[in-house]
């Protein structure tokens, strides 16, 4: 009976009219970016504005709607007086809140990332917008602070035009600068040189975004920040704070209160008023890489703010990508660099182990792991304070060589690296899957493979049975040291987690140069020589005894940049080469993964632009998932770039449109192309 009467009444409910909601009579139409990551549905959508929301439903604001029976959060982009929709418009179920979080200049860039990186604008605000925390919401931000007094010069007089781009900054002008930054630990190192542009920013009356790798690099600007414009001018924005500490500073930047920003990835999309400087420290380092969809880069993110809000940018670090080279060369920055005299006198002493003078005193120098030339240089260097040693990390994948001068395969066809498989005879491309049957070393023409393990042990126990009386500290996977005293000690680093060193490190030692080296990555030369520059930046100039051993073949390109400390020249010449053999960032790449029949159903959809090549699709190499998964490469001209990204977006819509069981990754400008 029960049962009867649950029915009686859901029939009851379902014939019974809903009341009409009354619009707002003012913009009676909201346009709203629906949460919905699903390709084919990519757009806004109209609803209706009932009146008792009209104040709320402003503009920015998180509203619940109702989306194909189900209801789903979105953010309101804009209201309007009427909708292009002939039919009748669901009304907003409820607005979660009036505080306007999406400000319309990040709303314009998260449509310009999703059109680059070719997803969708809901994957690119779950990543911009955090999460609501009603108690943060509620409390008052503060107060905006008064511009502080331009600096001086200060440690930018050390470089060419460094007070010129200060004084443009402090004028409201725009300056494009990619900066190669002086090695040393002297006190107006990198991070004080930020807080000075930081400074001059909001001297000018506008504000400024500091984007670095990790918390370390964050606790160092803010330091820095702190001595320069003082604590409540800034905010810090990273991932340890908490859900509610992190939104209440957001909020104080989304509203106006603080001007300034400095944190990891995530801050990249910080939405700070009058944006007039975005800097990127260590534009190399994988973390700036977001690996949730759709994948931006930070360097990339920043060229898009700078673009739009016509600002200015600073692109910093020890190493110049090849990404950063090719912004010199478009002319869409300038350099930032000190003269050869000033980089000679900051710089440390490099020396390779396997140079000729340590070969006629030690023949075992080019093939030991610790040479004669790494212990003399510790033990001298551990009488005046700390010893850095680099030890690259395990995990890499193992890649084929020439059994006689060691230099990488590749293939002949599309050059990229070559590999072994089980299920293969012989060496076969990564990219394309070809066989290389016929390789030749185009180095020495030698015909036969050599394996090359990737990897290195800890050194901290054969190091402390060396020097028995020094403590040896370390830092990586267990734990990761921000600073270390400046007495004497071995300090065993993984590359990316080298402590800072009070007073800077008397000596460095780089081991294991051809783990590094010898990695299937196209970006192997250039992130060797970026860690390399970042471990050897730590220690104390040439003229202080500063002193860096790296055990790496002296003839190899980036161990004569860093011996030269020329990141500049390097970056050159690798664009050089990239752009002769097709490579990013002379060209553009995409790449497809999934299984099977969904890469090749999306590669037979897609309308490719004019000169696209397909390269592959291959296995992928240590597949965990149940379904093998492949992956195709699709490379085209930089020119052709937004041609590409539509073409994708436009399968993707279409396989989502029709419910394809299979998922398909797509990823542009991936970070490794291995």
């Amino acid at each position: 009976m029960s049962d009867q009467l649950q029915l009686i009444r859901a029939a009851v409910r379902k014939a019974r009219p809903k009341p009409a909601v009354e619009p707002s009579a003012e913009l009676p139409v909201a346009r709203v970016a629906v949460d919905v990551p699903l390709a084919h549905l990519d757009r806004p959508f109209d609803y209706l504005v009932p009146e008792g929301m009209a104040e709320q439903a402003v503009p920015g604001a998180r509203v619940r709607v109702r989306f194909a029976g189900q209801l789903v959060d979105g953010f309101i982009l804009e209201r309007a007086a009427e909708s292009e929709h002939p039919g009748r418009l669901s009304p907003l179920q409820r607005v979660v809140s009036p505080e306007p979080v999406l400000a319309p200049e990040i709303a314009e860039l998260a449509r310009a990332v999703a059109d680059r990186y070719a997803g969708t604008l809901a994957d690119v605000l779950r990543l911009a917008i955090p999460p609501r925390h009603a108690a943060a919401e509620a409390e008052p931000s503060p107060e905006p602070a008064d511009p502080p007094a331009p600096p001086e010069p200060g440690d930018w007089a050390r470089y060419e035009a460094g007070p010129q781009y200060l004084h443009a900054l402090a004028a409201g002008g725009a300056p494009r600068a990619v900066w190669t930054a002086l090695p040393g630990p002297a006190v107006g190192d990198w991070p004080v040189l930020v807080a000075l542009a930081v400074q001059a920013t909001l001297a000018g009356g506008r504000g400024a975004l500091v984007v670095v790798p990790d918390g370390r690099d964050v606790a160092r600007v803010s330091a820095a920040l702190d001595a320069a414009v003082g604590a409540g001018r800034y905010v810090a924005l990273t991932h340890e704070l908490g859900p509610a500490e992190r939104y209440r500073r957001w909020l104080a930047v989304r509203r106006g209160g603080v001007r300034a920003v400095v944190g990891t990835r995530a801050a990249m999309f910080a939405p700070v008023r009058d944006l007039g400087l975005v800097v990127v420290w260590d534009d190399g380092d994988d973390l700036h890489a977001e690996p949730r969809a759709p994948y931006p880069h930070v360097r990339e993110v920043l060229g898009l703010r700078a673009h739009l809000a016509g600002c200015a940018a600073l692109i910093g670090g020890f190493a110049r990508t090849a990404e950063g080279a090719r912004l010199l060369a478009s002319g869409w920055a300038r350099p930032l660099a000190a003269t050869r005299a000033e980089v000679r006198r900051a710089a440390p002493l490099v020396r390779a182990a396997g140079e000729d003078a340590e070969l006629a005193r030690d023949e075992a120098a080019r093939t030991a792991r610790l040479p004669s030339l790494a212990f003399r240089v510790a033990r001298e260097a551990l009488r005046h304070g700390p010893v850095l040693v680099q030890v690259p990390r395990r995990g890499y994948l193992p890649a084929l060589a020439c059994e006689r001068c060691r230099a990488l395969a590749r293939c002949p066809r599309c050059a990229g690296p070559l590999a072994l498989a089980s299920s293969h005879a012989v060496a076969h491309c990564r990219w394309c899957g070809k066989p290389a049957g016929g390789w030749r070393c185009p180095e020495c023409a030698w015909a036969r493979f050599r394996a090359q393990v990737v990897g290195a042990r800890r050194t901290a126990e054969e190091l402390g049975r060396a020097f028995p009386s020094v403590p040896v500290r370390t830092s990586g996977r267990d734990g990761v040291l921000a600073t270390v005293p400046g007495e004497p000690a071995l300090v065993i680093a993984t590359p990316g987690a080298e402590p800072v060193a009070a007073g800077g490190y008397a000596a460095a030692l780089l081991l294991d140069g051809w783990a590094l080296l010898g990695r299937p990555d196209l970006r192997a030369g250039e992130e060797t020589l970026r860690r390399w520059l970042n471990a050897a930046a730590l220690v104390r100039p040439a003229s202080e005894g500063g002193t860096v051993v790296v055990l790496a073949e002296p003839s190899l390109a980036p161990v004569q940049a860093l011996i030269r400390w020329d990141p500049a020249g390097y970056a050159e010449r690798e664009l050089a080469d990239r752009s002769a053999l097709g490579f990013p960032p002379a060209a553009r790449m995409a790449s497809v993964t999934g299984p099977r029949p969904a890469v090749d159903d999306l590669l037979a959809s897609v309308e490719l632009p004019e000169a696209a090549e397909v390269l592959g699709p291959v296995p992928l190499p240590g597949n965990r998932e149940g379904t093998p998964q492949e992956r195709a490469l699709i490379r085209v001209p930089p020119a052709r770039t937004r041609a590409l990204c539509g073409a994708l977006r436009a399968a993707l819509a279409a396989r989502s449109a029709r419910k394809d069981p299979d998922s398909v990754r797509v990823q542009v400008d991936p970070l490794e192309l291995v």
